[in-house]
Order: structure tokens, then sequence, then C-alpha cells
């Protein structure tokens, strides 16, 4: 048996991280209505979210912790993967110099800044679905 059949959350995790950051570099490409575009990444984002909730929840049957620490883990990646965007696409513009040091600052504080809350949100939610979900003890 493979790795990944054994651990089904490690493929989530990291299809999920490539799709928040997918989302928010491709998302913000189009010039023209970009409040529109930013709303889309949020929407897409937060069912990619809250998918993700269910799946370690009813799917792979985690506790509240353990499924809110997977996704978290996700949000972290696509924070970093962001990051990693930022940082690629400030080399085009040579005004991005005096922000170099922030760009690479944010490689470790991005996932930070996100994993923190959607852990704890996350884990909310993993407890309200335990005690109102069928399997609830």
């Amino acid at each position: 048996m493979s790795g990944s059949s054994r651990q089904p959350w490690l493929r989530a995790m990291v299809i999920l991280g490539v799709v928040y950051a997918f989302v928010g570099v491709v998302f913000a490409v189009p010039a023209s209505h970009a409040k529109v575009w930013r709303l889309a990444a949020w929407v897409v984002s937060a069912v990619a979210y809250a998918v993700h909730i269910c799946y370690e929840r009813f799917r792979l049957r985690n506790s509240p912790r353990l499924a809110a620490l997977h996704v978290a883990f996700a949000v972290a990646l696509g924070a970093f993967g962001l990051a990693v965007g930022a940082n690629i696409h400030s080399l085009s513009l040579e005004s991005a110099n005096e922000h170099r040091p922030l760009l690479l600052l944010a490689l470790g504080l991005w996932p930070i800044i996100t994993a923190v809350p959607a852990f704890l949100v996350a884990l909310v939610a993993g407890w309200v679905l335990a005690s109102a979900g069928p399997q609830a003890k």
C-alpha cells in the first residue's frame, strides 16, 4: 500500500493548499472588476475550506482537533504558495526592490497568520459538526 493511500489527509491537504494558492494568484490577474474577482476568490476559498472540514470529519472520521489541524496545514500551504507567487511577481517590478525584505518575511508570516485562525474556526466547526452529527457521542 502506498503512503498516500494510508494518509488520505495528506493528499487532501496538498490538493487544497494548491487550490488556495492557485485561486489567490489566478483570481488576482484580471485588472477589470477587481472587487468582483476578489469576492469570487473568497467564495471559492470558503467553499474549499468548508468541503475540507466536512471531508475530514465525515469521510476520514477525524476528531475535530485533528481535522482542524489538517485544514490549517492546507491553509498554511496555500498562504506559502501565495507568498512565493508574490515574491516571483516582485522580481518583474523594479519598484518592489524596497519591499523585498517584507516579501521574504511573508514566506514565513503568511502561513502562520492564516493557519492560526483557520485552525480555530475549523476546530469550532468540527465541534459543532460532532455534536450535531449522526455519530455524536
